[in-house]
C-alpha cells in the first residue's frame, strides 16, 4: 500500500460545500474596507446620532443665550393700609375677609352724629353773619344819608357866615349876629366831621363781617369733610384682607382697620447684576406662576431699579469697613403683565419670569 504526503492528498469535496484549507494553510483576511461597508447601516445610524447632537446642542445654546430667567421673583403690588382720619365708634362694616370690591365701595361706617351736628352749626353760624352783613349794609346806607345831610347842614352853615359877615362889615347888622351864624358854622362843621367818621366806621364793619363769613364757611367745610370721613370707602377696586375692624370698636385716627390690595399687581423679579447687561425695558417676558401651573402668562419689562436691593434696605451693607467678601448683587426689575391676569394674584406669590433679550 502506497502512503502519500500530506501535499499529495486530495480531499474530496462535496457538491455546493466551501473547500476548506488544509492544516498549514494561510487564512485569508477582509480588509477594512469591506467590514465598513458590511457595517454601513450602523456607521450611519451612529453618525446621524451625532450630527443631531451637534445640532441640538448648537440650538440648545443659542436659544439659552437669548434669555434670561430667575426664580426669584414675586407678585407686587402697592397694599394699602386702611384707616380712618376721625375718631369715632364703628356702626357697621359691610364688607367681610377678601371681598372683591369696586372703587367708592364703602368699607367702614362711623358714628356720624357729632360731626352731623358740627355742620348744622357751622350752617347756623354763617346764616347768622350773613344776617349781620344785611344790618351793617343798611347801616352803612343811614350813615352815608346823615353824612350827606350833614353836608348840606354845612353848606347852609357856610352860606349864612359869609352872608352875615359881609353884612356885619356894611352895619346892617350886629356883630352879636355875625358871631351866632359862625358859631352855627363851627357846628355844622363840626357834625358834618362826626357824620362822615360814622359812615367810614361804618363801612370799615362789613370787611370784618365778611372775614368772619370766610372764617364759618371754611369751619362748614372741615364739619362736613369731617362728616363725609366718617364713611370710609375703598380708594380703588382690589379685595379686602386682614380686616381687623368690627362693629361696635372704636376706631382711632390712624388705625389699621384692614388691608386694602389693589387688583393692579406687577411681577418684581430679582436678577442677578451679571444678567443685566442685555435686559431693557420693553423686552418680552413670558412668566410661570407657582400657584397655576401650567400656565404661561405675557408680560414685558417696564424698568429697572436704579441700584442693588441691598442699597435701599433698613440697614444697607457697609462695605468699606471690616472684611469684604464680593457678593453678586441682585437688582429689582419691574414686570407688568400685557393683559389683565384673569385669575386671582396677590402680593408674595411666586413666579418664574423668562425675559427674551434677543
Amino acid at each position: 500500500m502506497d502512503q502519500r504526503t500530506d501535499n499529495d492528498r486530495r480531499q474530496d469535496v462535496a457538491p455546493g460545500r466551501a473547500v476548506r484549507p488544509g492544516v498549514g494553510a494561510p487564512m485569508q483576511t477582509q480588509s477594512w474596507i469591506d467590514r465598513l461597508a458590511k457595517r454601513r447601516r450602523a456607521v450611519l445610524f451612529v453618525t446621524a446620532l451625532i450630527i443631531i447632537a451637534i445640532v441640538a446642542v448648537v440650538i440648545w445654546w443659542i436659544n439659552a443665550s437669548g434669555y434670561e430667567t430667575t426664580d426669584d421673583a414675586f407678585i407686587d403690588a402697592r397694599t394699602v393700609s386702611i384707616s380712618p382720619q376721625v375718631g369715632a365708634a364703628i356702626v357697621d362694616v359691610p364688607v367681610t375677609d377678601n371681598q372683591l370690591v369696586e372703587p367708592g365701595t364703602v368699607l367702614v361706617r362711623l358714628d356720624d352724629r357729632d360731626f352731623t351736628a358740627q355742620v348744622d352749626q357751622g350752617k347756623a353760624n354763617i346764616a347768622n353773619i350773613d344776617a349781620q352783613i344785611v344790618a351793617q349794609e343798611a347801616r352803612i346806607e343811614q350813615a352815608e344819608k346823615q353824612a350827606a345831610e350833614a353836608e348840606a347842614n354845612l353848606t347852609f352853615a357856610q352860606q349864612q357866615e359869609a352872608r352875615y359877615t359881609d353884612l356885619v362889615s356894611k352895619g346892617a347888622v350886629t356883630v352879636e349876629q355875625a358871631q351866632q351864624y359862625a358859631s352855627g358854622l363851627r357846628q355844622a362843621q363840626a357834625n358834618y366831621s362826626a357824620a362822615r367818621a360814622n359812615a367810614i366806621a361804618t363801612k370799615k364793619q362789613l370787611p370784618v363781617l365778611q372775614a368772619q363769613r370766610a372764617q364759618a364757611e371754611a369751619q362748614l367745610e372741615q364739619a362736613e369733610a369731617n362728616l363725609s370721613r366718617t364713611l370710609v370707602a375703598a380708594p380703588e377696586a382690589g379685595r379686602v384682607a386682614r380686616l381687623t375692624a368690627a362693629k361696635g370698636n372704636y376706631a382711632a385716627v390712624g388705625q389699621a382697620l384692614m388691608m386694602f390690595v389693589p387688583r393692579h399687581v406687577w411681577v418684581t423679579a430679582n436678577f442677578k447684576e451679571t444678567q443685566l447687561r442685555a435686559v431693557k425695558p420693553g423686552d418680552s417676558v413670558e412668566m410661570t406662576i407657582d400657584a397655576f401651573p401650567g400656565r404661561k402668562f405675557k408680560g414685558h419689562v417696564d424698568s429697572i431699579q436704579a441700584g442693588s436691593g441691598t442699597a435701599f434696605s433698613l440697614l444697607p451693607s457697609e462695605n468699606a469697613t471690616g472684611n469684604y467678601v464680593k457678593i453678586v448683587q441682585r437688582v429689582p426689575v419691574k414686570i407688568v403683565f400685557d393683559e389683565a391676569p384673569d385669575v386671582l394674584l396677590g402680593p408674595g406669590m411666586s413666579v418664574v419670569p423668562t425675559v427674551r433679550v434677543r
